[in-house]
C-alpha cells in the first residue's frame, strides 16, 4: 500500500516548509541587511551561505518531507532522521552562523552562566548520549511518541544538547573553548562509545521492541502526531506499518541500530579527518616558518 492515502499535507508538511523558508530568509536578512545592528558584524562568506542552505534543506527533509512519514512507519527510517537531525544539522549550522550573532546570543546574561555550564565536554557528552539512551528504553520511547506535547519537547531539547555537544569540537567563536589536537580525538572516541550501547541494545535484542513500530494500535496513536486527525479516521482498513513494509519489525529495528551506527561513523570519521588534517597544515606551516628563520640567519651570518 502506498503512503500519498495519508494526503499532501501529512507527506510534504506545507506550513513547515514556510517556516523554514520565513526562517531562511530572516536569518539572511539579519546577516546581511540589518548585520549592522550586531556588534562586530562581518559578511556572510560562500561557505557560510552553501552550509546554513544545507542545513534547512535537511531539516525539512527529515522532518517535513516524506520521510517523516515513512520514520513513523519505519524504525530504520526513524534512526535514519535521528542521526541526519542530531549528528549533521548540529555541527553545520554552529559553522554556518557567523561569529557575531553567536556572540550576541552566548554572551546575553541569562545565557552566558548555562551555556558555559552546557558546553562543557564532559557534561555536554553525557547529557547527549544520556539522553539518546534513555529516550530508546522502549517504554520511554512509546510514550513520548505517542504524544505530542512530550514529542515535541523532548526532541526540542535533544537537540539543544546536541548543540552542546558539537561546540566544543566545531566552533569557531573567539574567547570560546574549542577542544584542540589530541582532546578532539579523545572527545570525538568517547561520544562513539557512549552513544554505542544504545544501538547494540537495538541490533542485538530478539524480539521488537517499541510497540509503536509494530502494535496498530500504537502505531495508529504515534501516526497522529503527523497525518491529520480527519484524514487517519477517515481511512479504514489500516491496522499497522507492516501494510506499507515487507520487512518483518525485528529486522527493521535491528537495521535502524545498524544504520544509527553506520551514519555516526560517518560523521566522526570525517571530523577526525579534519583534525588530521588541521594538524598536518599546522605542522607544515610551522616547519616551513621555522625553516625560513634557519635560513635568514644562516644568511646573515654569512
Amino acid at each position: 500500500m502506498s503512503i500519498e492515502i495519508f494526503g499532501f499535507r501529512a507527506l510534504w508538511s506545507p506550513y513547515f516548509l514556510l517556516a523554514i523558508v520565513v526562517l531562511t530568509a530572516l536569518f539572511f536578512l539579519l546577516a546581511t541587511k540589518w548585520k549592522h545592528r550586531f556588534k562586530d558584524n562581518e559578511s556572510l562568506t560562500r561557505k557560510q551561505i552553501v552550509l546554513f542552505s544545507t542545513a534547512m534543506i535537511l531539516i525539512y527533509i527529515v522532518k517535513g518531507s516524506p520521510l517523516d512519514l515513512l520514520a513513523h512507519i519505519l524504525f530504520s527510517v526513524h534512526m535514519i532522521q535521528m542521526a541526519v537531525f542530531y549528528l549533521v544539522i548540529p555541527p553545520l549550522l554552529i559553522v554556518a552562523v557567523p561569529n557575531y550573532m553567536w556572540k550576541s546570543l552566548i554572551n546575553h546574561r541569562f545565557v552566558r552562566p548555562l551555556f558555559k555550564f552546557f558546553t562543557k565536554p564532559i557534561i555536554a557528552l553525557i547529557l547527549f548520549n544520556g539522553m539518546f539512551s534513555f529516550y530508546h528504553i522502549p517504554l520511554i520511547f512509546d510514550a513520548i511518541k505517542t504524544d505530542e506535547v512530550l514529542h515535541a519537547g523532548f526532541t526540542s531539547v535533544l537537540l539543544m544538547l546536541a548543540f552542546f555537544m558539537w561546540w566544543p569540537l566545531v566552533n569557531r567563536v573567539e574567547d570560546e573553548y574549542r577542544l584542540s589536537g589530541v582532546k578532539k580525538i579523545g572527545y570525538i572516541f568517547a561520544d562513539g562509545i557512549l552513544l554505542t550501547p544504545a544501538c547494540a541494545l537495538i541490533i542485538f535484542s530478539d524480539t521488537p521492541m517499541y510497540d509503536t513500530f509494530y502494535n496498530g494500535g500504537a502505531w495508529l496513536q504515534a501516526m497522529a502526531l503527523c497525518v491529520p486527525a480527519g484524514t487517519l479516521q477517515g481511512l479504514t482498513g489500516i491496522t499497522g506499518p507492516e501494510l506499507f513494509n515487507n520487512m518483518p519489525p525485528l529486522e527493521d529495528q535491528q537495521l535502524g541500530g545498524v544504520v544509527m551506527k553506520i551514519i555516526q561513523e560517518i560523521v566522526y570519521g570525517i571530523v577526525l579527518a579534519q583534525v588530521f588534517f588541521e594538524w598536518y597544515r599546522r605542522d607544515k606551516e610551522e616547519g616551513d616558518a621555522l625553516n625560513a628563520s634557519l635560513y635568514k640567519e644562516k644568511q646573515f651570518q654569512t
